[in-house]
């Protein structure tokens, strides 16, 4: 698989595993759309407390995917647009694997703060395995990232594993600019 094509099976992993089930996502979104610093965040998540109040939407928080085929990716400019009160790179486990030294010595995030000063720099990793690794089973994880599997077959026979997780962060953007953005940007899908 080239780049485009790694990206884009990662995002139905994504989609099936962790968003299409009653979620509220859009992919694509614009932010500061018609300025000159245009972002722009592979996939979008709202999460409400819940739907039965107006304050269980207030209470809701967002959840930004930045989806990346491979290390030179995540160094390409492309975006790190970590907006949310959680944040997560969707990757896969051999570039997990190339980058594992990147985060623990700082300079993912580093790179981060000198590249997109608005992001926050709290955000976790999400990494695609196969549908029937057991989660559960550290040995069967380690064994995974040893020996990682090549991305193919069919989205449904992946799984989406949180490999670095993502703690809550504040938010600087409004709750109504957010939900506008992912609108807007699910109108624009859908018109393709």
């Amino acid at each position: 698989m080239n780049r485009k094509e790694t990206t884009s099976f990662l995002t139905d992993i994504l989609i099936s595993c962790r968003l299409s089930d009653r979620k509220y996502y859009a992919k694509e979104v614009s932010l500061d759309y018609g300025t000159d610093n245009t972002k722009r965040v592979d996939v979008m998540e709202f999460v409400p407390s819940g739907v039965i109040h107006a304050s269980d939407i207030e209470k809701g928080h967002f959840v930004c995917y930045e989806v990346k085929s491979c290390k030179e990716d995540i160094y390409s400019g492309n975006g790190l647009n970590f907006l949310g009160e959680k944040n997560y790179i969707v990757t896969t486990m051999e570039t997990y694997n190339k980058i594992h030294e990147d985060l623990i010595e700082g300079k993912l995030h580093t790179y981060v703060q000198e590249h997109y000063p608005e992001s926050s720099h709290r955000f976790g990793i999400m990494v695609a395995v196969p549908a029937c690794t057991d989660l559960h089973n550290s040995s069967a994880i380690c064994d995974e990232m040893e020996h990682p599997t090549k991305l193919g077959g069919k989205p449904s026979n992946w799984k989406m594993y949180t490999i670095e997780k993502s703690y809550d962060t504040g938010r600087n953007r409004s709750m109504a600019e957010l939900l506008f953005c992912m609108l807007r940007s699910k109108h624009n899908y859908s018109n393709r």
